[in-house]
């Protein structure tokens, strides 16, 4: 395979790119974020670190997950329960804590291959669900042609969601991409804006639960009467 290494530490990125030549793969090493971003798109797998000198690895990683599905492991020094949760939720496929044996880095790469990629995300700035249009660059949302005023956290569920149709988003999962802390999980704030969403929109299937496993955009069949013009609700997709 061909693997992109993102890694800044030379001497680590010396060893790493020695063991997996020996294993038969062809390995193109970024120090930088930016790079990183450049090259993804023209490997079959990607190992990257957290703490590059650019941009955090995270943001990084995000980035990558919206225009891509090459198969990323996270390695890094990051041990912090936390640190795993955001690695996996912003889009890793794994998360590999060094210091690490070679052996259990191939053995989780190969893993990783094994389970095929994931759904490709969606590249279209406008996402259709029934009478239901989300614009994910001008944060827009109309039903039936008409304007669905949301605030800035209804909007970014919905848009979690119309990224990926069909793929499950955990509680967890979205309170860490919308609110920045995946242990809200206990908050009721995410079953509010869920049901700020159908109300506003007075389609109940835009948003489906699974119980006891998260949130994905539903499948509208037929269209029912759109909102009240007059009732769309005090805030913008811009509000806080």
């Amino acid at each position: 395979m061909r693997v992109l290494l993102v890694e800044d530490d030379d001497r680590l990125a010396g060893a790493l790119t020695t063991a997996l030549a020996r294993h038969g793969h062809e390995v193109e090493r970024a120090r930088l974020a930016v790079d990183a971003l450049r090259l993804a798109g023209g490997v079959d797998f990607v190992l990257l670190d957290l703490g590059l000198p650019d941009m955090d690895g995270l943001e990084a990683l995000r980035r990558v997950r919206r225009v891509s599905v090459v198969p990323i492991i996270v390695v890094t020094a990051r041990t912090g329960e936390r640190d795993v949760l955001r690695g996996l939720r912003s889009g890793a496929d794994d998360y590999l804590v060094k210091p690490f044996r070679t052996a259990e880095l191939m053995a989780r790469m190969e893993a990783v291959a094994r389970r095929g990629t994931r759904p490709l995300p969606v590249r279209d700035q406008v996402v259709a669900v029934g009478d239901v249009r989300i614009d994910l660059e001008t944060r827009r949302v109309t039903v039936a042609g008409r304007p669905v005023p949301l605030t800035r956290r209804e909007f970014d569920v919905l848009a979690l969601l119309a990224r990926e149709p069909g793929v499950v988003r955990s509680r967890e999962e979205i309170l860490d991409a919308v609110w920045g802390d995946p242990l809200l999980a206990a908050s009721r704030s995410l079953d509010v804006h869920v049901a700020g969403l159908r109300a506003k929109t007075s389609r109940p299937g835009l948003v489906e639960t699974l119980r006891g496993t998260g949130y994905r955009l539903g499948r509208l069949a037929a269209p029912g009467p759109g909102p009240d013009p007059g009732d769309g609700g005090p805030e913008g997709s811009g509000a806080p």
